[in-house]
């Protein structure tokens, strides 16, 4: 055990026998922040709504979601906190898939903190209206916010299915994490 799981033993556990749990988790709160992209996405280019008229499913319930800045910047924290997390239990390949979706991650969230703090201090980037990220300079929130997404969750994918697959074919004593045991119902 490492001197860092020594002094963490729940951060230990969540990446020896807590990996696959956690992993689990975080592709479910993963997938159901896609499936509100998708939705709002689907309102806009198939239905043809306005775009704030398209707030997904969450927002057609409570519109103030689809505007809160805290609540975005709040899901970009949860992402950047549970790649960190879940780091450890990922070696080899799948690490440096993960790593590559926590790089794009951390500047996915720099871009969320840059609109908070526009949101709560009035100043616009660009003098523009309202809250505006650097790359939405170039590219409309929409579009912008499913390229982020897309490009986050490709690798996270893909480090899964490595890690899921190089673990299952060691399933020795070098298996680091119980991504490779098979479920208790299996």
């Amino acid at each position: 055990m490492t001197a860092v799981a020594h002094r963490q033993p729940w951060l230990a556990r969540l990446n020896l026998t807590g990996h696959r749990a956690g992993l689990n988790l975080f592709f479910l709160i993963v997938l159901a922040h896609w499936a509100e992209h998708v939705v709002q996405a689907y309102q806009i280019w198939v239905l043809g709504r306005p775009v704030p008229q398209s707030r997904g499913v969450l927002g057609q319930f409570w519109p103030w979601l689809v505007k809160s800045e805290a609540l975005h910047y709040g899901y970009a924290v949860v992402m950047l906190v549970a790649f960190i997390l879940l780091r450890p239990g990922f070696s080899g390949r799948s690490r440096t898939w993960w790593d590559i979706a926590l790089g794009i991650q951390v500047w996915h969230h720099f871009e969320h903190l840059l609109l908070l703090i526009q949101a709560h201090s009035g100043w616009h980037l660009a003098g523009k209206p309202v809250p505006t990220s650097i790359v939405q300079l170039l590219v409309p929130r929409v579009e912008l916010h499913l390229f982020y997404n897309g490009i986050v969750f490709l690798p996270m994918v893909v480090a899964m299915i490595l890690h899921r697959r190089d673990e299952t074919a060691s399933r020795g004593p070098t298996s680091n994490c119980d991504c490779a045991r098979e479920p208790a119902n299996a």
